[in-house]
């Protein structure tokens, strides 16, 4: 029997299947989801945040001393300056306040990732920096997109789906003039680097280079590993420093030196 005809059928249907499996694997990758997520939140944004109340600003990366930084999304309005970091997630989301990282769960596999509030702290910082304006004023937004739910008790500045706009939009008390508005967004957009695949690029190597300086600690107490934590109140205020993973059983703390 000549299975010939068999196989070239077979072949076809390959052929036709696999830029299709391709695609889809493509769609899955973590810088492609990240596009995804983003582009879902102008979108709402675009519909829900009156333009001419809320200034978008989006993809914009910032020089800082160590590199650079990219947020995803700024809306400068009288009610404030919105910081709007996004994260295009599935499954189940577990993480505190307080935690250096989160997990992701989807069934038996856990993933994590960066606590994202630790992220945009400093995406807050570097604009409080270059805009010399009242921290007050500058308000972080974490804005979770995808089929995910969140597990843990968050705080209200964590946010799925559209819920980002109903936490912008509770702000309601002007604190900045129409004047500082404009001038603001005109700083930021003067600041940025201009956006492009090359400005990408960069920074993502700074990400890695500055992940690569980061030296490994253990703690002298446990010989557990030193993560990196940002204190929240007191005179060191904002200032980051070594903690024991271990905390709070252990409290060990070392200086970044």
């Amino acid at each position: 029997m000549d299975f010939t005809p068999i196989i070239q059928a077979a072949v076809k249907q390959i052929l036709w299947v696999l830029p299709f499996i391709i695609f889809i694997g493509f769609l899955r990758t973590p810088k492609v989801k990240g596009i995804i997520g983003e582009a879902l939140v102008k979108f709402l944004a675009k519909i829900k945040l009156p333009k001419d109340v809320y200034h978008p600003i989006h993809n914009v990366t910032l020089p800082t001393d160590d590199g650079t930084t990219q947020i995803d999304h700024i809306f400068v309005s009288q009610f404030g300056v919105f910081v709007v970091e996004t994260k295009n997630m599935k499954g189940w989301i577990f993480g505190g306040e307080s935690q250096a990282q989160w997990t992701q769960q989807i069934f038996k596999e856990k993933n994590k990732f960066q606590n994202p509030l630790r992220q945009n702290f400093k995406h807050v910082k570097t604009l409080e920096s270059a805009l010399g304006i009242s921290p007050e004023a500058i308000i972080s937004v974490i804005a979770f997109t995808g089929e995910c739910t969140l597990k843990t008790e968050m705080p209200p500045n964590v946010t799925r789906g559209i819920g980002f706009v109903d936490y912008i939009k509770s702000y309601s008390l002007p604190i900045l003039s129409k004047s500082q508005v404009q001038s603001i967004a005109a700083q930021i957009e003067a600041g940025r680097l201009e956006p492009s695949r090359k400005t990408d690029k960069e920074h993502v190597q700074n990400l890695k280079t500055r992940h690569e300086s980061v030296p490994e600690k253990n703690c002298s107490n446990y010989g557990k590993a030193m993560v990196l934590r940002r204190a929240k109140k007191g005179a060191n205020k904002g200032s980051e420093f070594w903690g024991c993973s271990g905390f709070p059983s252990c409290r060990a703390i070392q200086k970044i030196t």
